[in-house]
């Protein structure tokens, strides 16, 4: 069976950006795909809708950064299919990836890898190939890549901690978030427990909106409105962003950005901008810095196509032209 140490092994081969990606023939690649390869490929495509594996929007929103957290491949409850066309219809120069990307304690317990998921770690190091500058910060769900820091793996620097410059030239400190909680921190088999808990909200997450969907409506949050329904929890949060404005005070920086919550907020607190970039599991969110140095938070509940001012693109980019060849499946590529 494949384990966790197996995908960041894949994750983390170090493929130069400016290498023909190894889903892609090369010249000295001699080996034609056999009907069994061709077929695989033909699975793993089929499970996505259309819109998601055709052209990509020409007239894509560019953004200078573009901060990402808590996605939790691996698991059933990430929105893949949505973050992989936030992806597709979003640029950036810099993108931050603020922990808890690949959910390592789900996937140690049971294998859970869908052709979204694949996807989105695909487009993600397409973007790296195509110029994006991509920073890896883990969280304590991936925190055996905390073993890479300092390393770059296929354009993605992986660093434990990082200071980003805004455009406006004010420093923020980037971190995942979970050194400031307790219970991970102190008590991990309560943070474990909690984590098959918040699997089974969830899933009633997933089954209600399957239910809203037939509907017509866009993506909400169970698990995400009973939380802060919850007085101890809004306490946490509370005291969880007050900690992490402290310790941005105390290292003389003007704000901090950070995930592991849950809870996409962009607040001051005694001078500290606080900057929490949500997540892909409940509230589909990011966090958009403009060229002005401006920050604001993205939510993304519903499909590119599912709004009135869509227009489907047309034609294919060239290297789009290549990826929709058959090609010979890999569970974490950089095709």
């Amino acid at each position: 069976m494949t384990t966790f140490q197996d995908t960041v092994s894949q994750f983390t081969s170090d493929t130069p950006p400016d290498k023909t990606p190894a889903s892609v023939p090369t010249p000295e690649d001699t080996r034609v795909p056999t009907k069994r390869d061709k077929a695989r490929f033909r699975s793993r495509r089929s499970s996505l809708d259309e819109r998601l594996i055709g052209p990509r929007p020409k007239h894509r929103k560019r953004h200078r950064t573009l901060f990402l957290s808590d996605i939790h491949l691996g698991t059933p409850g990430c929105k893949a299919e949505l973050l992989l066309d936030f992806l597709r219809n979003n640029d950036a120069e810099t993108i931050y990836l603020v922990g808890d990307i690949i959910d390592g304690w789900r996937l140690k317990r049971s294998w859970y890898w869908s052709a979204a998921h694949n996807a989105v770690v695909q487009e993600i190091l397409r973007k790296a190939r195509k110029g994006s500058n991509v920073v890896y910060v883990p969280g304590n769900h991936d925190e055996a890549l905390r073993d890479y820091t300092g390393l770059n793996f296929g354009g993605v620097d992986v660093l434990d901690e990082t200071i980003h410059v805004a455009a406006d030239g004010r420093h923020f400190l980037v971190i995942h978030g979970d050194q400031f909680d307790g219970v991970v921190k102190y008590a991990k088999w309560l943070a474990h427990l909690g984590d098959r808990a918040y699997e089974l909200a969830l899933w009633m997450n997933n089954w209600l909106h399957d239910i809203r969907r037939a509907f017509g409506l866009s993506y909400w949050s169970l698990s995400s409105w009973l939380k802060h329904k919850v007085k101890n929890a809004v306490e946490f949060i509370s005291s969880y962003e007050v900690a992490l404005a402290r310790e941005a005070r105390e290292r003389n920086v003007d704000g901090v950005i950070c995930g592991h919550i849950h809870h996409a907020e962009m607040r001051d607190i005694d001078g500290v901008l606080y900057c929490n970039d949500g997540d892909w599991v409940e509230s589909c969110t990011a966090l958009a810095e403009d060229n002005a140095g401006q920050f604001s938070i993205i939510t993304w509940r519903r499909f590119s196509w599912e709004h009135d001012e869509y227009i489907a693109p047309v034609e294919m980019e060239p290297d789009d032209l290549i990826e929709s060849t058959p090609a010979m499946p890999c569970v974490l590529s950089a095709a």
